[in-house]
């Protein structure tokens, strides 16, 4: 792993730990915006450090806070453009989006056009925009800070680790004062940060660019996104890649219960590792030894936390947290071993990087996005013991991340949906290209195959097995990139569904993570 995404991965790992998660210079006309309302300058800092392409040019585009009210009040969304070096060859734009929700997205032409084969270059300008409600998109906050001492988001209740006796009545508190502060802090934006929202803003930004159409590459939260804009907007999509599939049907709190078993099948891969490496790391000769050491550690945890020596208490919990953190990528999987080794206190205390900071932009921004989209897309089950029984249900079943999946989140005190959910359909042409790894821990294959059948004959699925979070990946080469470049740089679908292994067995470090992991550790 690079130092670059060491200094990501400690950055994300002291923000579990600690509780959670420029003047523009007007474009030449050489730039062939004449007209579209389009101011582009330069691009402001990216928010994790990520070097900016210097050919990247930014602007800010205007639209509705309530697309009902269209001449009601209006919000910003900076968005962003990186040209094609061919104009010659050029077919259109290609848009993207980080995930998240709530994963800043402006810089995101800077890391794909790092990923791209020429021919995909060749053929788009690659352009992203900040989500309303994210980075330099009218961000919005819930008033609470990370790390310090008081503790504001504690990673084991952002995400809803039960107590080590099972109960989850620290969990139902703290989702409901969280849920007050931020639609107090969030105010009237707050509401209206919704997937079926942002869909609308990515169709203005299409029209502000003079496009008939655009093309669209993303994964995790972003295939939700993808495949709400192509139903909105069936007549204006080209080409569309979704990756780590989010099943449209069990938005949201039914696909964060797919995080319960997608952890139990994921593990075997980190267990698989670990046995391989067991003289060095002495985790276990076998997955199954290496699986009944880390359940037996996180117990112990529970039990007697270690102190870090920042002053923070490594518990059951939180390792789960990390370990569900780093299960992304096989590339992760050494920062597991380095927080395994010291929780069993026999190795150095990892580091932790510093919580970022961004003028203008609140440090909860990415937490506040998330719940805004999570809880305004749809209804969540109101009563607490729904929740005590499924994560009583799952904690036996699923104990590598103790029933979290199936937990309460301050959605359970959200008010209701400004409109009802988008239903993905199979209405509208076969340009839908899904790309999809068999045990993703994060967007699990289960999830996907919701997907597959809610788009029916618009999408042809091209399945990994792989383990790692997102198909479209240089790192481990395979069926799915090749699929992706093709159908983006020539138009052309597999015929059918297909299914393969990686090209290379293990991942190439030196490739890196792929861009879907390096929006997300850059958070």
């Amino acid at each position: 792993m690079t130092t670059r995404l060491r200094k990501a991965f400690c950055a994300v790992v002291a923000v579990v730990l600690a509780g959670g998660l420029a003047t523009a210079v007007p474009a030449s006309a050489a730039e062939g915006d004449v007209g579209s309302g389009l101011e582009w300058g330069s691009c402001p800092p990216d928010p994790s450090g990520f070097p900016i392409d210097p050919r990247l040019r930014c602007a800010t585009l205007r639209v509705p806070l309530d697309y009902r009210e269209p001449h009601g009040r209006k919000i910003d969304i900076a968005v962003s453009k990186l040209a094609s070096a061919t104009p010659g060859t050029r077919r259109g734009v290609l848009f993207h989006n980080a995930g998240g929700p709530g994963g800043a997205s402006l810089n995101l032409p800077s890391i794909y056009a790092r990923f791209y084969p020429q021919e995909v270059l060749d053929r788009y300008d690659l352009v992203s925009f900040d989500p309303r409600g994210v980075g330099y998109s009218t961000p919005i906050t819930c008033g609470r800070r990370l790390g310090g001492d008081i503790g504001q988001l504690p990673a084991d209740l952002v995400f809803p680790f039960p107590a080590p006796d099972g109960s989850i009545q620290r969990n139902v508190a703290f989702a409901g004062a969280l849920a007050r502060d931020c639609l107090d802090k969030g105010g009237e934006v707050v509401r209206y940060v919704t997937t079926a929202n942002t869909a609308r803003d990515m169709d203005r930004f299409r029209i502000a660019l003079g496009e008939p159409k655009l093309s669209y590459n993303s994964g995790s939260y972003g295939s939700y996104l993808g495949a709400v804009y192509a139903e909105l907007f069936p007549g204006r999509v080209d080409r569309i890649v979704l990756d780590a599939n989010v099943d449209p049907n069990r938005v949201w709190h039914r696909q964060w219960a797919l995080w319960d078993p997608g952890a139990e099948a994921r593990f075997p891969d980190f267990g698989r590792w670990a046995a391989d490496r067991d003289a060095e790391l002495g985790f276990g000769a076998t997955p199954e030894q290496v699986r009944a050491n880390y359940l037996a550690l996180a117990k112990r945890l529970d039990a007697n936390p270690v102190r870090h020596p920042t002053g923070r208490l490594l518990t059951g919990a939180l390792f789960r947290a990390i370990y569900r953190a780093a299960q992304y990528h096989v590339l992760l999987f050494p920062q597991i071993a380095g927080w395994w080794k010291f929780a069993a206190q026999n190795g150095p205390p990892p580091p932790l990087g510093p919580v970022a900071e961004t003028p203008g932009i609140p440090q909860d921004n990415n937490l506040a996005v998330l719940l805004a989209v999570v809880c305004g897309d749809a209804e969540w089950p109101r009563d607490a013991e729904h929740y005590q029984h499924d994560v009583d249900r799952n904690r036996p079943r699923f104990p590598v991340l103790d029933g979290m999946g199936a937990n309460i989140w301050p959605c359970a005190f959200w008010p209701g949906p400004v409109e009802p959910p988008v239903r993905v359909t199979d209405h509208g042409p076969r340009n839908v290209l899904m790309l999809q790894t068999r045990r993703d821990p994060a967007t699990p294959y289960e999830g996907a195959l919701g997907m597959r059948a809610a788009l029916g004959k618009r999408a042809v699925m091209v399945s990994v097995n792989t383990g790692n979070h997102g198909a479209y990946d240089p790192s481990t080469p395979s069926c799915a990139t090749t699929a992706a470049h093709r159908f983006l740089a020539l138009g052309e679908l597999p015929s059918r569904d297909l299914s393969c292994e990686p090209d290379t067995p293990q991942a190439r470090a030196s490739a890196g993570l792929p861009p879907l992991l390096l929006a997300k550790l850059a958070r």
